[in-house]
């Protein structure tokens, strides 16, 4: 911390920022082009058995007041503008959840005239969700390691280049999608 008392006030500001963005997240669901499995599955985590409330996140209806996006599905031509208008219309810092096969690999439907592909050649991905259809704990898994590399502090040296990408590592964050319990990256 350094003595000057607006330097204190930003820091102080940042740090409550960064608790309110773990703390609460607001989550935005699109589906590009599903089959729906993963869509039951969301909406599955969201029932008291699994209850993702308790970590505070709740469900929003408009992109202007989410803080993550989470999407299922590939991409299709019908979808591909829609998706980009969505997530430009987050305000910043936004991240976004790729959830089942297809959102993360373009899936069965890979190579479909209409598809485009997955998630990632329209907009960034930060968390990789595999599975057809996901459990709901793997997608808890996803989104809670997302939570968990957004209070870890940021690397400014460069240490530990040389940890995987996408993992929480010795309680810090490596930049690069994140891997959910239940399986690897489908690409």
């Amino acid at each position: 911390m350094n003595g000057h008392p607006a330097g204190l006030w930003a820091e102080a500001l940042a740090k409550i920022k960064t608790w309110a963005r773990v703390n609460s997240p607001w989550l935005l669901h699109y589906n590009s082009g599903s089959c729906n499995g993963c869509d039951i599955e969301i909406v599955a985590t969201l029932t008291p058995r699994y209850d993702v409330e308790r970590f505070g996140i709740t469900l929003q209806g408009s992109p202007r007041h989410a803080d993550v996006l989470i999407c299922t599905g590939p991409v299709t031509l019908q979808s591909r503008d829609r998706l980009k208008r969505i997530y430009a219309q987050m305000p910043e810092p936004k991240f976004v959840v790729a959830v089942g096969s297809c959102a993360t690999s373009g899936g069965v439907f890979r190579g479909c005239y209409s598809v485009v592909g997955h998630i990632d050649e329209v907009i960034p991905v930060n968390v990789y969700i595999p599975g057809c259809p996901p459990r709901p704990e793997a997608i808890i898994d996803g989104v809670v390691k997302l939570l968990k590399s957004l209070r870890a502090p940021a690397n400014p040296k460069g240490e530990g280049e040389d940890e995987p990408r996408g993992e929480v590592a010795a309680g810090r964050a490596t930049p690069g999608p994140i891997r959910a319990r239940d399986g690897s990256l489908a690409h």
